[in-house]
């Protein structure tokens, strides 16, 4: 393969999709990036081809496959709930056919260790992925990865959350389960020196890092990395199901990629990467290389996938903070235009002031300043316009675009970072998606329970505010006009 020919990376917005796309560019390839929604991939500085693809809607494979060599297949369904395995398995009868329509000459999919008999639904879906896409008659080269070190690495995440939210942990049986994690780096550079091999082509491989350990004692290097005292009670009563659904309360991992994590980890994942490093010799980096590795990256990492806020994260950004956001919040369809709802929402911390259960911020901000923090320092520069940098008592505004987005910095004293953003999208009737976002991430164990505890709130709250905007916004002929500057 020559780098005149184009790359397409389905699945570039996920943890090893966006790690390899720079990686490629940086080796001179040609590369096209494809995500469900493209505007997730639109603010990385990425000097390649941008585009939206879902496989599960046929049409919309076609044009991205157009003059594509090599497809990398990055993409799973874990987070989408019941029944992504057989989403997955329409996914990949999808791509398959279209690319075999396509010319596509060569397929390169990144499955999972699966040991036999394991009867995990996520391994099971892996292993399926990799035949439906051989059944297309391209070429497939397939690795089987295990646990991978990286920052946003789910097994990586729920492993910190783990250490950094608590001091004993109450461990079922899976913790000693065995296998030897892969540090990103290597990974990548197995992904994309394939290229240069056409001999793999058609081939499958297992790759794996240098050194077997249990998951048990992965968190003891990383608690003794991050310097943190734990204490691990092995109990033989805690299933793999009932384990996913305490993670829940305390990782910031979303849940279906941390329950898949935890229903593959019942067995041992161990693999002979001997055929692969015949091809691709290599020193790999120890498990402790790869967590001092990870631990750098992270607040680099979490500033990367939200470039606008990137200044402000990399600002911000503590270790001790969840590398997932905890999110919630609302999305309402108005009628009025966004220009109007625009000025509603420009006029937060004015009158009125949170356009719902003021009584409940009241609250909040009075505890703030018994507490010594900001809560009660009411101001606006301007009642009607806001301005990038501008404090609103004791938010600030983070991110700004006129009739499109606001994003608002927390700024009262609590144990995490967070914000709330308002997205405003235009409908084809003339009015407004409003899509209300709180995002927040959390500081330890006490800020998963503060989180937690507010949840209830937030339901009703986020659920008021979006429909009060649409109320106002539609009352055009009773509101004040903006003042002009």
């Amino acid at each position: 393969m020559t780098q005149s020919e184009r790359i397409l990376v389905l699945g570039a917005s996920g943890f090893v999709g966006s790690h390899l796309v720079p990686e490629l560019l940086q080796r001179g390839w040609r590369v096209r990036a494809a995500a469900r929604d493209k505007s997730v991939l639109a603010p990385r500085d990425w000097s390649c081809e941008i585009q939206s693809v879902d496989v599960l809607k046929p049409e919309t494979l076609k044009p991205a496959l157009q003059d594509i060599s090599v497809v990398y297949y990055l993409i799973h369904g874990m987070t989408e709930g019941a029944g992504f395995d057989e989403r997955e398995a329409l996914g990949a009868r999808n791509l398959a056919d279209a690319a075999a329509q396509a010319g596509v000459r060569r397929i390169i999919y990144l499955g999972a260790l699966h040991p036999e008999g394991a009867d995990s639904t996520h391994l099971r879906s892996r292993t399926a992925t990799g035949e439906i896409l051989r059944r297309s008659g391209i070429p497939v080269t397939e690795l089987g990865a295990p646990v991978i070190i990286g920052p946003g690495s789910a097994a990586f995440e729920v492993m910190r959350d783990l250490v950094n939210h608590l001091p004993v942990m109450i461990t079922p049986k899976w913790v000693r389960s065995k296998m030897a994690p892969i540090a990103l780096p290597d990974l990548l550079a197995d992904l994309v020196e394939l290229l240069d091999h056409p001999e793999t082509a058609g081939q499958q491989y297992k790759v794996c890092g240098p050194e077997v350990l249990s998951y048990e004692a992965q968190i003891r290097i990383l608690a003794r990395q991050l310097g943190r005292r734990i204490r691990i009670l092995p109990v033989p009563l805690l299933s793999p199901g009932l384990s996913a659904r305490w993670l829940r309360w305390i990782t910031s991992v979303p849940t279906g990629i941390a329950k898949a994590l935890v229903g593959g980890l019942k067995q041992d994942l161990l693999a002979d990467d001997r055929p692969l490093r015949r091809i691709l010799p290599r020193d790999l980096m120890s498990f402790e290389e790869a967590l001092r590795w990870a631990l750098s990256q992270e607040r680099s990492q979490v500033a990367a996938a939200t470039p606008p806020l990137a200044s402000l994260l990399r600002r911000r950004w503590q270790p001790k903070f969840g590398f997932y956001a905890k999110k919630d919040g609302a999305t309402a369809h108005l009628a009025a235009p966004p220009d109007r709802v625009w000025q509603e929402i420009c006029r937060i911390g004015g009158v009125p002031r949170y356009f719902a259960l003021d009584p409940l911020w009241r609250i909040r901000e009075g505890f703030d300043r018994l507490i010594g923090g900001p809560g009660m320092n009411y101001y606006r520069r301007d009642p009607d316009q806001l301005r990038l940098g501008d404090r609103v008592d004791s938010w600030s505004v983070a991110e700004l675009e006129p009739e499109r987005k606001l994003t608002l910095f927390f700024g009262m004293k609590a144990p995490g970072m967070g914000g709330i953003t308002f997205d405003l999208d235009p409908t084809k009737s003339g009015g407004t998606q409003l899509r209300l976002t709180c995002w927040w991430y959390p500081a330890g164990a006490w800020g998963l329970i503060y989180w937690w505890l507010l949840l209830p709130a937030h339901l009703i709250l986020f659920r008021r505010m979006v429909a009060n905007i649409g109320q106002l916004a539609g009352e055009s002929g009773h509101r004040p006009p903006l003042t002009q500057s």
